[in-house]
């Protein structure tokens, strides 16, 4: 669904990818691990065209994307759950949900889809229903987590991409999440996740990729980096 071909990215003409390559096949999780400071969410944001890329090309279904505004990666289906949820905080769960929907609103018959969208989101999330006119801002991290989550995926994106999703969150909300990520994968949906929690990435991904210092340093099935010892060591500041 979306390669990326040699990217060299990065900002104010500082390089923070050198010569990435990333393949990421419809209905899959592919994963994307390494410590602080290896290039995980410039990948996102790379992908979302908000970072300059210097080198190469990207290409999802087929379309060079690589000189597409942010506003027509998102059109194409290409959604982003930002590192820090980003909600809008004085607004209330659903207020922020139909800001989700905005890529759909203008298509035929969106009242029907947005309900149709709504109540998927809700039978995945539950506490949200109890939650909808509850303010963004005044929810736990996790019951935020969740919202921006969904709010991603009222648009009904083709590629979900997920930007350190169990940052500063409870190990118990961690594992619901990582749940969630699993049904939408069985659901169809296509997921890029960029994690510094290794072992439940990579156990989650169908293929990960291990990143240090801007560039890809080993590739595999999820679990056969997961099992390598020697990996963790080298790269991901764990002792074997």
């Amino acid at each position: 669904m979306l390669q990326l071909d040699q990217i060299v990215a990065g900002y104010n003409k500082s390089v923070a990818l050198d010569g990435v390559s990333i393949s990421i096949p419809e209905g899959r999780i592919v994963s994307v691990v390494g410590a602080n400071g290896a290039g995980k969410s410039t990948i996102v944001n790379t992908i979302s065209r908000l970072v300059t890329t210097y080198a190469g090309s990207i290409r999802f279904e087929g379309q060079d994307i690589t000189g597409r505004k942010p506003a027509q990666v998102v059109e194409l289906g290409i959604v982003q759950v930002p590192e820090g949820r980003r909600l809008f905080a004085p607004l209330t769960v659903e207020e922020n949900l139909r800001l989700g929907f905005h890529r759909l609103a203008g298509k035929a018959d969106s009242q029907r889809r947005y309900q149709e969208r709504l109540d998927y989101v809700l039978e995945l999330f539950p506490i949200m229903r109890q939650r909808i006119h509850q303010r963004a801002g005044t929810m736990s991290g996790g019951e935020q987590q969740m919202v921006a989550i969904s709010r991603a995926l009222m648009a009904g994106p083709k590629l979900l991409m997920l930007d350190e999703p169990s940052l500063g969150l409870a190990p118990m909300i961690v594992d619901q999440i990582f749940e969630i990520l699993a049904k939408l994968r069985k659901d169809g949906l296509t997921i890029l996740l960029v994690e510094q929690h290794a072992d439940d990435a990579l156990q989650l991904a169908d293929y990960g990729y291990i990143m240090a210092v801007g560039r890809v340093r080993a590739e595999g099935p999820g679990n056969s980096l997961r099992d390598n010892p020697a990996l963790h060591q080298s790269y991901l500041g764990k002792v074997a």
